[in-house]
């Protein structure tokens, strides 16, 4: 973590700038991994002469609806993550489908390029700031690497540690990282700045490069997604039933091309090329589709002749989707593009919710010509219809908090976007949780943790329902905890 100096040259002040996505958004940062500048968000925007007075922006203002977005996106993780056992509805969809919860990994992407957006409008020195990206990429990369790969064991689990011959390499902040990287250098890099914006010709022709380069990807994971050769594959499962033979070998058939299912899909196939099985998430969600549990939509037992790659790995971050992925931060850069270009507040809300109302209907159409909305797969189509839906929470969301100035109601939002990376850290990665569990009464199923949620199970007389209380409970602490934090001016800073 490092801390910024307000005498740094000129120079260095724009170099800054660059500051990534997901704490505290002291420059734009986006969503997850948070830098601090000591100056405020600021949007400078090229001059309207049809400009009201109105809608002018003034410097050194935070742009308050975006920290709003942050948090709104980690209060939905840790909910859709602490219910989703009690509710399988508001979890990820087995497979295909869209549910709340796979709203989340968008909603972040999304705003990780809005924030792009902002903090690199003027860049001054290209390989300096190329630098410092890398750095951040890293940064975050290696800190998903300590949250998610398996060295923490969660809530419930006081042990810690992981072999590093099964670390999971992928995962939430990776991916972001991934997202960030790409978008970010094609910002510094793939502009025309020479082209001064002041019609949408203009717009196009500033922009056309970085428009084909998010094209290419695209065009890059369809190909593989459609076209490549899944064969036949193999992976060890371990056998519960007679634990003296250690584990055995499940083969799965393939043999196919452009399969979107889950064992013959070509994500699965690269990240078990590349990764190996053993360096992919061990429980993925088709366990919980019909053919794989009797409980579905939530996980249970296997039910009679179930398929063999029931209990095979999968990663829901993998390589291949992420380039999908990253698409979406390329989608959240284009309305940070508007935000700085544009003045006026009705222009920017006509032109996001017209450009968001087009991403949902590609989305729909896309579903109806036979591709599939699947979170596992990233998919063209959910890609499409999450980017749409992330455009429209981010309109309305301005809307109420940066035009109309309606900021009470969602100022415990606010302190958590500010704050977005420690919250998502200590709460959604279960490290807080698993702390308060270290101390407990005579046996560690008795601690402060699992008291508060049973005494409320017990007041609503429902197991799900006092779940559900206990999970506001704890999303209401974070937001009192971040806005602590934000009144003691401290913030996390990578």
């Amino acid at each position: 973590m490092s801390t910024e100096n307000q005498n740094q040259t000129e120079v260095a002040v724009a170099e800054e700038q660059e500051a990534p996505l997901l704490l505290n958004h002291h420059h734009h940062s986006s969503i997850l991994i948070d830098h601090q500048n000591e100056e405020e968000d600021t949007i400078i925007p090229f001059p309207d002469k049809h400009m009201d007075a109105h809608a002018k922006v003034i410097p050194n203002q935070r742009l308050a609806s975006l920290d709003v977005f942050r948090g709104l996106t980690v209060a939905l993780m840790i909910l859709v993550d602490d219910v989703g056992g009690a509710f399988p509805s508001l979890n990820h969809s087995p497979w295909f489908g869209v549910t709340l919860a796979d709203f989340v990994m968008p909603f972040f992407l999304f705003g990780v390029g809005v924030s792009i957006g902002l903090v690199f409008k003027k860049v001054s020195s290209k390989p300096n700031a190329t630098k410092k990206v890398i750095i951040r990429t890293i940064k975050l990369f290696i800190l998903g690497l300590l949250l998610q790969g398996g060295y923490f064991h969660g809530r419930g689990n006081l042990t810690y540690g992981v072999d590093l011959s099964k670390i999971r390499w992928l995962g939430v902040l990776q991916r972001i990282s991934i997202g960030y990287c790409l978008a970010s250098l094609s910002e510094i890099w793939l502009l025309n700045n020479n082209v001064l914006v002041d019609s949408p010709v203009a717009f196009a022709r500033k922009y056309c490069i970085q428009w084909m380069f998010s094209l290419l990807l695209c065009l890059v994971y369809l190909c593989l997604l459609y076209g490549l050769y899944v064969p036949n594959w193999k992976f060890e499962q371990s056998n519960l039933v007679w634990s003296s033979r250690g584990s055995i070998i499940q083969d799965v058939h393939c043999e196919v091309r452009g399969s979107l299912g889950p064992p013959c899909n070509a994500v699965g196939y690269i990240d078990r090329l590349i990764l190996g099985e053993h360096h992919m998430y061990q429980r993925p969600v088709y366990q919980r589709t019909k053919a794989c549990s009797v409980n579905s939509p939530d996980y249970g037992p296997l039910p009679p002749n179930s398929p063999g790659w029931c209990l095979a790995p999968f990663d829901p971050e993998g390589i291949l989707s992420s380039l999908m992925a990253a698409i979406t931060c390329f989608i959240g850069l284009h309305f940070g593009h508007i935000l700085v270009l544009l003045q006026d507040h009705k222009q920017r809300v006509f032109l996001w919710s017209t450009f968001s109302f087009s991403l949902l209907l590609m989305g729909y159409i896309l579903e109806i010509l036979g591709i599939p909305l699947s979170k596992a797969l990233y998919t063209l189509s959910y890609m499409f219809i999450t980017a749409g839906a992330s455009g429209l929470v981010l309109t309305a969301i301005y809307y109420i908090v940066d035009i109309e100035n309606f900021r009470k109601p969602t100022v415990l939002l606010q302190w958590m976007g500010m704050n977005a990376l420690i919250v998502y850290a200590l709460a959604a990665c279960d490290i807080f949780p698993s702390l308060i569990q270290g101390f407990y009464w005579r046996s560690p199923e008795n601690n402060l943790v699992n008291a508060t949620e049973a005494l409320l199970q017990t007041v609503f007389h429902s197991e799900k329902w006092g779940t559900m209380a206990f999970v506001i409970v704890e999303i209401l602490f974070w937001c009192l905890f971040a806005g602590f934090l934000h009144k003691k001016g401290i913030y996390i800073k990578m």
